[in-house]
């Protein structure tokens, strides 16, 4: 085919003319050729021979002209039908149709998609994220949107080198978040650049044992929350309940009822007129108050604002282990006020995580063991989801790497995909640069935040699309192998994060406390206290379309419900590439997975491809917990992770996940049992229906669910 004999461009719908390019006419054909016949050297000739044959008759009809999208559609199907290829001229009319009617809901939708993101991720970002006039009409594309991001953010290297450092940093971020394969935190892509200009999603706030301090905090609460962050807090310095008041002679209410404040005061607050805020409650393991703490979210709708930790101590496990009594200490005299049995205690908290999923437990101990800044203070809370324990009033800001990007591409199904380190590491790197340049350009809350944050400058740069990444090298995520490759992946990550940092160091200076942090004795120079955090990313897994953090998957087929009750069938596309080019694709199929949302008693897929495809529940914990800790090992925060339980669960196996996650010094550790919450975003419909002869109902998921947190207070 000469260069010379194309047409002069093409129109695309929204009016843009861009050049001609003939490859994507001969992928579209070969995708319906290879779907009918199933044969990958014929598909391929035939998409050849078509596209020549589409090329010639636009040439001969349009000349040098501009034909638009639906012109050349035309002519392929044309084209395809006067060779005699009718069955593959179907299934390329098929295609056209399904992406006519993608197209269709993103115009209900009311926002222009300028980079072909799926129907769900258009609408949570017009929902959260773009731009909207006086008149709430969104005015931004997806596309403006992370230049709005990259522009904002990239004004920070005005403060280092040259101006065309600005220019430059700005393309190198924009880029990245085109792309879908790094985005930040929920707070920045939804402020920067605008009057808010608040970009963290991490705060911790302290909590003094006095009226006054406690409704101070309630305020600052408040002010977070409207700028779209999320807050943690430590209640363990409030006084017991039926303790003195010297300045009232009466009684404390204790620290649980003040909770219940803050909690009421977050239903009535919308962080940035756009969601629901949440917090983490913490309570340490030897406060009087610590029963009525463990089982305040006994009944349904209680605090359901916030996620409940217990903050356990080494030696309260080493009671546990031994069956022995432990002290209560009451905060305000530091003097001990009664004991409990340590196993009793723990067992209460067992059963509560069995019946609602809270609390879980924050390892205070380890925690502090990896303090990078021992001398402003213990760490003694955690910021709602629980991956970034903080000093008071110090924030954290969060971005995610794509890792189902990070991987070279291998023909659909028949060639694994191995990681693109070269890749990942150049990621890591303008990562870290775009987190610490998020800390200057930043508008923070309090004065007293903005102080603590600057000191330090923490970062959080974690990962997202880890089971995605999984399956497409081969490996299955409940193997040893996915336990391996993560540790070699996350030990990757942090040694380039921290060389990112240390060369930020060199160029714009260590962060103000360095020399009184843990860091000086190495005497390498950071630019930031830490530099890795797995968060569960939530939202902007679904803008990246990817699944959540490094959680499984929660489904390979299921229902979602979006468009104001509008129910989207989605299916898990690099399954679906596989079903399509191995010859099981079927919708019969489709709708046999989307019934329980695993593989394992459907009909007609390979075993091998059963084995890649573990879901969530089809995960032992034991492995789930493998996986939290071998990216803990590597991660100077904390790591996010939901080990999600099926109903049948014993509050057994949640005792011994709970002794497991400190054996294996996480940091932390979140159950949840299915079905033990009234609400979650987790439907797993009827899947034993199919079995009895009923068709059921499918898994089913709200808009804002990508993996993980059933409870839906971790979308950050």
């Amino acid at each position: 085919m000469s260069r010379v004999h194309v047409p002069g461009g093409v129109r695309k719908r929204d009016g843009r003319v861009v050049p001609f390019d003939a490859t994507r006419i001969r992928d579209a054909v070969e995708r319906a050729a290879f779907e009918v016949l199933r044969d990958a050297k014929r598909a391929g000739q035939i998409a050849a021979e078509t596209t020549r044959g589409v090329v010639d008759h636009l040439v001969r009809r349009y000349g040098k002209g501009v034909p638009g999208i639906e012109d050349i559609q035309d002519v392929v199907e044309t084209v395809l039908m006067s060779e005699g290829h009718c069955r593959i001229a179907k299934a390329y009319i098929l295609y056209r149709e399904d992406r006519s009617q993608i197209r269709l809901a993103k115009v209900a939708l009311g926002s222009r998609d300028d980079l072909k993101l799926s129907i769900n991720a258009i609408e949570v970002l017009k929902r959260r994220y773009l731009l909207r006039d006086p008149a709430r009409r969104v005015v931004e594309t997806p596309n403006e949107l992370f230049d709005r991001v990259a522009r904002h953010v990239a004004q920070a290297e005005a403060n280092y080198g040259l101006p065309s450092a600005v220019d430059a940093a700005q393309g190198r971020f924009c880029e990245m978040m085109r792309n879908l394969e790094f985005l930040p935190n929920s707070p920045t892509l939804m402020n920067a650049g605008t009057r808010l200009g608040q970009l963290s999603a991490c705060f911790v706030i302290p909590i003094e044992d006095s009226i006054e301090g406690i409704f101070k905090s309630l305020g600052e609460m408040a002010r977070i929350h409207q700028t779209g962050g999320g807050t943690g807090f430590a209640f363990s310095r409030l006084r017991p309940r039926g303790d003195v008041v010297a300045s009232t002679q009466g009684h404390a209410s204790g620290p649980i009822s003040f909770l219940s404040i803050f909690d009421k005061a977050t239903e009535i607050i919308v962080q940035g007129g756009k969601r629901r805020g949440a917090n983490m409650g913490i309570l340490r393991c030897d406060h009087p108050d610590i029963v009525e703490f463990i089982e305040a979210k006994g009944r349904s709708g209680v605090l359901a604002n916030f996620n409940l930790s217990v903050g356990v101590t080494d030696k309260f496990m080493r009671a546990v282990a031994g069956d022995r009594t432990f002290a209560l200490i009451n905060p305000r005299t530091g003097r001990r006020s009664g004991q409990i049995n340590a196993g009793a205690l723990f067992d209460r908290m067992v059963n509560a995580a069995w019946r609602t999923g809270d609390p879980g437990l924050v390892f205070l101990d380890h925690i502090n063991r990896h303090n990078p800044t021992p001398q402003q203070g213990a760490i003694e809370a955690t910021n709602p989801c629980g991956e970034v324990p903080l000093l008071p009033f110090e924030s954290c800001i969060l971005g995610s790497i794509n890792l189902a990007r990070m991987v070279t591409e291998g023909r659909a199904g028949r060639a694994v995909a191995t990681v693109d380190w070269d890749r990942l590491r150049d990621r890591v790197h303008w990562g870290v640069r775009f987190l610490d340049d998020v800390i200057d350009v930043n508008r923070y809350p309090l004065e007293s935040i903005a102080d603590v944050t600057r000191r330090n400058r923490k970062i959080g740069l974690g990962v997202m699309g880890f089971a995605d990444m999984l399956i497409r090298l081969g490996i299955a995520y409940d193997s040893p192998q996915a336990v391996t490759f993560a540790r070699r992946l996350m030990r990757f990550i942090h040694t380039e994060s921290a060389n990112a940092s240390a060369q930020l160091a060199r160029d714009r200076g260590a962060f103000p406390a360095f020399r009184r942090s843990i860091h000086a004795k190495g005497g390498r120079k950071l630019r930031n206290a830490t530099v890795n955090t797995i968060a569960p990313t939530g939202t902007i897994s679904i803008l990246a379309g990817c699944s959540s953090g490094i959680e499984p998957l929660f489904a390979v087929s299921f229902v979602r419900h979006v468009l104001s009750g509008t129910r989207l069938f989605e299916v898990n596309p690099w399954f679906e590439r596989i079903a399509r080019d191995r010859g099981f694709h079927s919708r019969r199929m489709l709708a046999d997975v989307a019934a329980s949302g695993s593989l394992t008693n459907v009909k007609g897929i390979p075993p091998d491809v059963k084995r890649l495809f573990v879901t969530t529940f089809d995960v032992p914990a034991q492995r789930h917990l493998e996986i939290q800790a071998a990216f803990q090992k590597c991660t100077d925060n904390a790591v996010s992770k939901t080990i999600n339980l099926p109903a049948d669960a014993t509050a057994d196996e949640v005792r011994e996940i709970y002794l497991a996650a400190h054996r294996l010094r996480c940091k932390g550790i979140t159950i949840y049992r299915y079905g033990s919450k009234s609400e979650q975003v987790l439907s797993m419909g009827q899947p034993d229906a199919r079995r009895q002869g009923s068709p059921g109902e499918p898994v089913s998921v709200e808009n804002d669910y990508s993996g993980g947190c059933i409870s839906g207070l971790c979308d950050f």
